[in-house]
């Protein structure tokens, strides 16, 4: 395989972009904040529409797989729409490109609450450019929902009252992750491999509860610089033989790639950021059209592990994944039916959910006070964690392993656990189906 020549061509293709989109970390924190609860307004609310606002990166280094993570949102929202709204209303649903780029992310952001008179903000995606929107939404009163990152920041009820986190944070994935690789693979060499910010910290606190004496190496990539060959080096020169990565997707596909150039063959496990096997096929192919080399993805994914919380496309008889498969085929027939593609109507759902138990009288603090007291049931595998004392969205994740030939295997059934150094354990509960949420109920 020509992988060398892939990854260089590859890489001076996309550094310009990351450039970009890399000038601040993922986990910089925002100072400032005035915390203050917001007056019972409405903006964007009429009696049969209701606005919401998202950012999402359309173009841009991050666009791979999740520029249709907005795409799935409004086919869910057509959905909603065309089965009666939500308590009489039709929901509208505005998105803005900010190429993942934070500072296009302020300019989107601002636009949608002062130009577009959005209700709320929902789903903005990317902890470096949510960062940059954090206080002024707070400051601004807006309710600022589901955000697609797992940055710990979106947990901190006091300092920043209207945002809500949505995907399972980066610790409690690390301490779930951590909990697999020991059980798995005792005595084993780890390395780790991670971005340098909040995402790769905060994985590594929780890793650290559990495979902390197992770790031979630690390397950092910067979303800046594209070459990756340095730290698979020495990667490879500890002696890892398994490598724990939390990296978004690009680099989740250059990573495999630049293994298999040095013939570096390790276990590889993935966070939930990085694991969707579709979006990583897709990069791997793109990566090797551009550059004429030709590469087997389903040889580099191989054995793959990867974490998830919601249902995979691949559970053909799971009945949310049948829910949705439906909407695809009405209302998105060409798009590939994905997991990043599960995500975006998982979380439209939920949206829906939250404007529903708000009740017909809808203003902004409602809708806060609605989601820290109501508990939403749905698409996902593990609970959500919302009360007045906690924002943080789900609160676990499974592993699968990639058996490459199409198919995968659960190798760790949904487990549970909390921020701090409590145990990992089943997620157990019972999971609702589409028709017993409610939503469109009259």
């Amino acid at each position: 395989m020509r992988i060398h020549r892939a990854v260089r061509i590859w890489a001076v293709a996309v550094t310009g972009a990351l450039v970009l989109a890399g000038c601040s970390g993922a986990g910089e924190t925002p100072s400032g904040g005035s915390g203050n609860q917001p007056a019972d307004s409405a903006p964007g609310v009429t009696d049969d529409t209701v606005v919401l606002g998202s950012h999402q990166p359309l173009t841009g280094p991050a666009a791979p797989g999740y520029s249709k993570i907005s795409v799935a949102a409004q086919a869910m929202y057509r959905y909603i729409n065309d089965n009666g709204g939500v308590n009489g209303r039709k929901i509208e649903y505005k998105v803005e490109d900010d190429a993942y780029n934070p500072t296009k992310t302020v300019e989107v952001v601002k636009k949608l609450v002062l130009e577009e008179q959005v209700f709320a903000l929902v789903g903005g995606l990317g902890t470096p450019t949510h960062s940059k929107v954090l206080d002024y939404l707070n400051q601004e009163g807006v309710p600022d929902l589901l955000v697609s990152s797992g940055a710990l920041m979106w947990d901190q009820p006091q300092k920043y009252p209207m945002t809500f986190g949505y995907q399972v944070d980066y610790l409690r994935e690390g301490k779930i992750m951590g909990k697999y690789v020991k059980d798995s693979f005792a005595g084993k060499k780890v390395g780790l491999f991670f971005q340098g910010d909040d995402v790769g910290r905060d994985t590594q606190a929780g890793l650290d509860q559990f495979i902390k004496d197992q770790v031979v190496t630690r390397q950092p990539y910067d979303p800046a610089n594209t070459d990756v060959t340095p730290q698979l080096l020495a990667l490879k020169s500890s002696g890892a033989e398994v490598v724990v990565c939390a990296c978004i997707p690009s680099f989740m596909a250059l990573t495999l790639l630049t293994a298999a150039k040095i013939g570096f063959k390790p276990q590889f496990v993935s966070s939930s950021i990085g694991a969707d096997p579709a979006t990583l096929t897709a990069l791997l192919q793109d990566f090797a059209k551009r550059s004429g080399a030709t590469v087997s993805p389903d040889q580099l994914l191989a054995g793959f592990v990867g974490a998830g919380y919601l249902p995979r496309a691949a559970l053909t008889d799971d009945p949310w994944v049948k829910f949705f498969k439906e909407i695809h085929d009405k209302y998105i027939p060409t798009e590939a039916f994905t997991d990043t593609l599960i995500f975006g109507m998982a979380q439209a759902y939920s949206v829906g959910q939250i404007l529903k138990a708000a009740g017909r009288d809808l203003t902004r603090r409602k809708v806060v006070e609605t989601l820290e007291t109501t508990q939403l049931k749905g698409p996902g595998l593990v609970p959500f964690a919302y009360s007045k004392e906690s924002h943080s969205g789900y609160t676990g994740a499974y592993l699968v392993r990639n058996n490459g030939n199409g198919t995968s295997s659960v190798v760790q059934q949904p487990m549970v656990t909390d921020r701090e150094s409590g145990e990992v354990k089943p997620a157990g509960g019972d999971r609702v189906n589409p028709d017993q949420t409610g939503l469109l109920d009259k």
